[in-house]
C-alpha cells in the first residue's frame, strides 16, 4: 500500500490529539505511560501488579506509535502536495 492509500484510509480526524478507540488522546496515553514507567521503576509493586502495568504500558506504546506513524504519513502527504503545486502562467502584465 502506498503512502497516499494509507493516508486516504485514515479518518480525517485522526490527529495526535483525537481520542483513540478507548477515548484517550495521544497526550493522555503518553502521560499514562510515563506514570506506569515511574511506578515500575519505584520497585514497590508486587509481581502481579508489575505485570499488569507492563501489559498496559505495552498496549499504550503501540497506541502512541500508531498515532505517531499516522501523523508522519499525514505530514508526508501534505509536504508532497506542496511539492506538486504548479506556478500559474504569467499573464504578461507584470511591470
Amino acid at each position: 500500500m502506498t503512502i497516499d492509500e494509507e493516508v486516504m484510509n485514515m479518518n480525517d480526524e485522526n490527529t495526535g490529539t483525537a481520542p483513540d478507540e478507548e477515548g484517550n488522546s495521544y497526550e493522555d496515553s503518553l502521560k499514562r505511560l510515563e506514570e506506569i514507567v515511574q511506578r515500575l521503576e519505584s520497585g514497590q509493586l508486587s509481581l502481579d501488579e508489575s505485570l499488569r502495568l507492563f501489559e498496559e504500558g505495552t498496549q499504550l506504546t503501540k497506541v502512541c506509535q500508531k498515532r505517531l506513524t499516522e501523523a508522519e504519513l499525514r505530514i508526508e502527504k501534505l509536504v508532497g502536495e506542496g511539492d506538486k503545486v504548479e506556478k500559474m502562467p504569467s499573464s504578461g502584465l507584470e511591470d
